[in-house]
């Protein structure tokens, strides 16, 4: 790959930042290099990223110097926080700020930058529809990313704001998948009623980032939202339930009674899923499943990702955690 313009990759040994790695690495004819940075590039997924062909390096969100040396030389980058290491939106609002001051001192010809809504532009902190958290956010793990959109924007950064979808992976690795119910049967719990709610493999997020960096300066300055698809709780349990070969139920309680599950981040998750069913039709039309297509050809289903994914799922875990 040497000699092919580089794309930087923040978090690449994450879940979006990965998949975009290996989306880059498995092309035979791609015409771009890719940079994965981590903060370990001795442990072993950054390992495997070097042995199949990445430039691997050592950087670190919270040290903007060591970001402006892993940024240089490189055309493009995809940008990226990760709330839940921290939980801290104060953070994730340095972190992005650095990320784009590191973009502009290299020069960079494309940015993605790994986005959500500033949920306050809709539940301004006054309404008391959902409790304002840590003083000043609605969505804190959302809030500050939408607000950190203006920095890449005031830096004069060749940005593409990519607005993300629920992980189905969440059913695997947060503590989100089926648990027994009271009278045994599985179920999953979300507080979203009716409401559809979009989502997507986390592999299949950073497959449409490549596909964003194939298309040049085409979607510079703008937002691109992506979904595999728009499911509501039914229609995940009625899939779950074939996928596994046991039943799955939807068991929908109000945003109130999820705030109040007490795992770490459940007052956050509780806004968050809220957000999405009293805007549901905004928060719907933002992430449009045949953009996600157009970028990556081979996204999945629900069902598909089940097939491929449901040897993953444990199914007799009992404590909750966000994601």
């Amino acid at each position: 790959m040497a000699g092919k313009p580089v794309i930087v990759v923040v978090g690449a040994t994450g879940a979006q930042g990965g998949g975009l790695v290996r989306a880059i690495l498995d092309d035979p004819g791609s015409t771009y290099s890719v940079r994965a940075l981590t903060r370990n590039p001795r442990s072993e997924r950054a390992l495997a990223l070097a042995r199949q062909g990445a430039e691997v390096r050592g950087a670190d969100l919270d040290d903007p110097e060591s970001l402006q040396r892993a940024f240089q030389g490189a055309v493009a980058a995809f940008c990226i926080t990760s709330f839940w290491e921290h939980f801290s939106p104060d953070k994730e609002l340095q972190q992005a700020t650095a990320q784009a001051r590191a973009a502009q001192k290299a020069g960079m010809r494309h940015v993605i930058w790994s986005t959500l809504e500033d949920t306050r532009r809709w539940v301004p902190l006054d309404d008391n529809r959902m409790p304002t958290l840590m003083g000043k956010y609605k969505v804190p793990h959302f809030d500050a990313k939408g607000e950190a959109n203006q920095v890449f924007l005031d830096l004069g950064v060749p940005v593409t704001f990519l607005l993300t979808s629920f992980y189905w992976d969440n059913f695997i690795h947060f503590g989100m998948g089926p648990k027994p119910g009271p009278d045994g049967v599985l179920q999953i719990t979300l507080p979203m009623g009716g409401k559809k709610l979009p989502g997507i493999a986390a592999e299949d997020i950073g497959r449409c980032a490549y596909g964003i960096f194939r298309q040049g300066s085409a979607l510079t300055g703008r937002t691109v939202g992506i979904a595999g698809e728009h499911l509501t709780g039914s229609e995940m349990a009625a899939a779950l339930s074939e996928a596994l070969g046991r039943e799955v139920r939807y068991n929908s309680i109000s945003p109130e009674a999820y705030r109040a599950l007490g795992f770490p981040g459940a007052e956050d998750l509780g806004n968050m899923f809220q957000f999405k069913r009293d805007f549901n039709e905004m928060f719907c039309a933002a992430r449009n499943p045949v953009v996600a297509r157009g970028l990556n050809p081979e996204l999945q289903t629900f069902a598909r990702w089940l097939e491929r994914n449901k040897h993953r799922i444990p199914l007799e875990r009992t404590s909750a955690a966000g994601g």
